[in-house]
């Protein structure tokens, strides 16, 4: 068996919104009040606007981080560690509720589908106090997979 090769393809926003959207694993990383990273694994979805989205507690650090300063960069990985997977830089917002409610409902249908009961689902969010991130793709790596270089993968 021949080793496999790395890959990066570049690609733009709607190619890069088309390979997130079905991904929901991801690493959301932030910066800390001192400038050093925090990072933090968390499940992401895509709302209609083309901002990822990521569901948060206000007390998280994600949250009062990306307040502090919304540059932030999310890693969004495929289910398969060995998968596909992209860097995406950008400018976050934090919604707390009841503004976030609604946003909410769209952050759960891109990741699970419909709820058996959104006056359920929109009270609870509303009881947890809840927080949406919404972050707008500002810049992007290209798509990449692992492997050898092509150089060594050839050689063998």
């Amino acid at each position: 068996m021949s080793p496999s090769i790395a890959t990066n393809t570049r690609v733009g926003l709607d190619e890069l919104l088309d390979f997130v959207r079905p991904r929901h694993r991801a690493v959301l990383l932030t910066r800390r009040a001192d400038g050093s990273p925090q990072g933090s694994p968390v499940s992401c979805g895509v709302d209609g606007a083309g901002r990822i989205v990521v569901s948060t507690y206000p007390e998280r650090a994600k949250a009062r981080n990306a307040r502090r300063d919304p540059a932030v960069s999310v890693i969004v990985l495929s289910e398969d560690f060995d998968g596909p997977w992209v860097q995406v830089d950008g400018t976050a917002e934090v919604l707390d509720v009841p503004e976030a409610v609604e946003p909410l409902v769209e952050y759960y249908r891109a990741i699970a589908g419909e709820h058996p009961d959104w006056d359920e689902y929109r009270e609870a969010m509303v009881r947890q106090g809840k927080s949406l991130l919404r972050i707008t793709p500002v810049r992007w790596g290209p798509v990449a997979t692992g492997g050898f270089p092509a150089r060594l993968a050839q050689g063998s």
